[in-house]
């Protein structure tokens, strides 16, 4: 990792609610509005532009925990602030705590824990798990 990555970065993304975000279930809409799996996406996204900047080439981040809680709706057209902000760095995991907002309203909140580690080692962790198949 390139110098600089510490506790307190943070990362703001802006997202708009669209139809694709919809709460749904092999392809059947369940509720017009912002569902929790675009939450956690957005949130996983977040965090990812914080360690972004100071990756090494040979090195990538992988998601290994998502903890949320998805406190209230947002409608198609819903304008969102989504904030990730590092809290911890131990070994290179990477701890964020993140929100979603429209305007002042909590929409939801959560954590993203990222392992840094070497391509190769995450390509040999792919390559067993096509073993497993």
């Amino acid at each position: 990792m390139k110098l600089g990555l510490e506790e307190g970065l943070q990362a703001v993304m802006k997202v708009q609610v669209t139809p694709e975000m919809f709460a749904q279930f092999g392809g059947h809409i369940v509720h017009p509005a912002y569902s929790t799996v675009s939450m956690i996406y957005h949130m996983e996204w977040a965090s990812r532009e914080i360690i972004l900047p100071y990756l090494e080439s040979h090195e990538e981040g992988m998601g290994i925990d998502v903890s949320a809680r998805h406190a209230g709706a947002a409608i198609n057209g819903a304008e969102l602030t989504i904030t990730a902000r590092i809290t911890k760095i131990k070994n290179l995991i990477i701890h964020t705590n993140v929100t979603v907002y429209e305007k002042n309203r909590l929409i939801g909140e959560g954590t993203v824990t990222q392992a840094v580690m070497p391509k190769s080692k995450i390509s040999n962790l792919l390559d067993k798990g096509k073993e497993q198949v």
